[in-house]
């Protein structure tokens, strides 16, 4: 069964969102703000070693700590991490927006075109060519280290992208260039699962550390690469707004307003896979923050209105991933879970929720 979003009425002014209520946004918008707030300061203070929350402010506003240990542990540690999963998580949600809009359903997530299943890719000819090494996988490749790492699954991420973008030329239904991305992207697993039968046991190991996804391994020199490439793909979303607000009720009323769909389609894509596969060059494939954030922004402001929903999703997804990373890191132990496994049980009843009430809907419309 296939989960479409619910098109929402048409207007006047060519917007397909009824015009959300000022009140609520502002007071969504409000608790939000406050909530990454918080959760940033939850982020530095909380870990194998509680900082105290004095000292934590101190150092977020500038001053020096009391004690010089923790002003290590906050900015060399804690600080990169936690910017590291607001910008994740803000990356994520718009691109889980993006496809959930472009294909009309609502189980469209991030890595639905292969992203991710290219980046695995370049990351696994790394470690059967005998690159990678201890410490978060990233030892070396070549003599280049981590950043040999981030440059294999972005090539892979790229590759796949650009394969996507040569076919799309022949295909005019966004349906049919989501079904080709799943396929591209099953066929791309398959061959990691092939390259990782001859490569080292140890290595092989590694490289399913890597895909369990993590906030924890980057540095103030990945942040400086990987800000500004996610920030590029979010002005190229913002381009989109009026586009993807249309495109709500379908491709034919998009063309009527005057939007050229295979132009939107082409930045959508190239927007959503930059987003995600920079996040996952960094950081590994981080599962269900691009599905979930979307359909909980949607909850939040109760609008479909991209013109709230990006900046909304932005918030949300950043304050969904510091939690996420907060509880993979288990404050006051040595005990860290696969950040993939948190984000699968905080995503999981969402997801279900949303096929409980498309079946319910789709049960009422039959009625």
């Amino acid at each position: 069964m296939t989960t479409t979003l619910d098109p929402a009425p048409r207007t006047q002014d060519g917007v397909t969102s009824p015009p959300p209520r000022t009140g609520r946004v502002a007071v969504a918008l409000a608790a939000l703000a406050a909530a990454l707030a918080l959760a940033v300061v939850l982020s530095v203070t909380l870990g194998s070693v509680t900082v105290p929350i004095g000292e934590t402010l101190r150092i977020l506003t500038g001053q020096d700590a009391s004690d010089p240990r923790w002003g290590t542990v906050v900015r060399d540690l804690r600080l990169p991490r936690t910017i590291t999963a607001i910008v994740v998580g803000a990356a994520l949600g718009i691109a889980g927006l993006q496809m959930q809009t472009l294909f009309r359903n609502a189980l469209a997530d991030p890595y639905i075109l292969g992203a991710s299943s290219g980046a695995s890719l370049g990351v696994a000819l790394v470690v059967v060519a005998g690159g990678g090494g201890a410490s978060g996988f990233t030892a070396n490749l070549a003599g280049l280290g981590r950043a040999g790492v981030v440059i294999a699954a972005a090539l892979g991420a790229a590759a796949v992208l650009m394969l996507i973008m040569l076919l799309s030329r022949w295909v005019r239904s966004a349906v049919t260039l989501l079904l080709i991305g799943v396929m591209l992207g099953s066929a791309t697993t398959a061959v990691v699962s092939v390259l990782l039968v001859y490569a080292d046991p140890q290595r092989s190991q590694q490289f399913l550390v890597w895909g369990l996804g993590s906030f924890t391994a980057t540095t103030w020199s990945d942040l400086a690469l990987l800000v500004p490439i996610v920030l590029t793909g979010i002005a190229a979303a913002l381009l989109t707004v009026r586009a993807l607000n249309a495109l709500l009720l379908g491709e034919g009323y998009a063309r009527s307003m005057g939007i050229d769909i295979r132009a939107v389609r082409l930045t959508t894509v190239v927007s959503a896979a930059l987003l995600a596969g920079a996040t996952t060059a960094f950081c590994g494939p981080i599962g269900f923050l691009g599905l979930i954030v979307p359909h909980l922004a949607r909850m939040a402001f109760g609008t479909s209105d991209h013109r709230v929903l990006l900046p909304g999703v932005a918030l949300l997804g950043a304050v969904v991933a510091l939690v996420c990373g907060l509880v993979s890191q288990m404050p006051g132990t040595d005990t860290v879970f696969p950040l993939n496994a948190v984000t699968a049980l905080v995503g999981a009843p969402v997801v279900i929720t949303v096929l409980v009430r498309s079946r319910r809907g789709a049960l009422g419309s039959a009625l």
